[in-house]
């Protein structure tokens, strides 16, 4: 086995509970790890063998892309779609960050970590 991490990956969406939230918009950081067997690609050397990262970037930008209340459901279709388009991903950890979050004070972001795993 092995991880594949996707860091950093900034995105401007419109979520949130607040009308003005989802009016303007905020900038967000994901971050995606996801567990599979590498070892069938490190000897192949071929890309079919393996989970592509373009594909898992492609996942979370159209995700972001769609406007949702709480980052949690946002976080549920990004690992619910993996795991459903990628049968090699074995397990998937998404990090959601709403950077500089209108919450009052001097807030860096606030972070929503979610984990699913492919039912045997």
């Amino acid at each position: 086995m092995g991880i594949i991490k996707v860091e950093n990956i900034r995105v401007f969406a419109h979520h949130g509970c607040l009308e003005e939230e989802t009016k303007i918009g905020s900038d967000y950081r994901v971050d995606l790890n996801v567990k599979a067997n590498l070892q069938i690609s490190a000897k192949s050397d071929a890309l079919e063998d393996t989970v592509d990262y373009v594909f898992l970037n492609k996942v979370v930008r159209e995700e972001m892309a769609v406007p949702s209340k709480l980052l949690e459901t946002v976080a549920k279709r990004i690992l619910n779609r993996i795991l459903q388009e990628d049968v090699m991903v074995q397990k998937a950890t998404v990090n959601i960050s709403k950077l500089n979050p209108p919450i009052g004070g001097d807030v860096e972001s606030v972070t929503i970590k979610m984990t699913n795993k492919r039912k045997k």
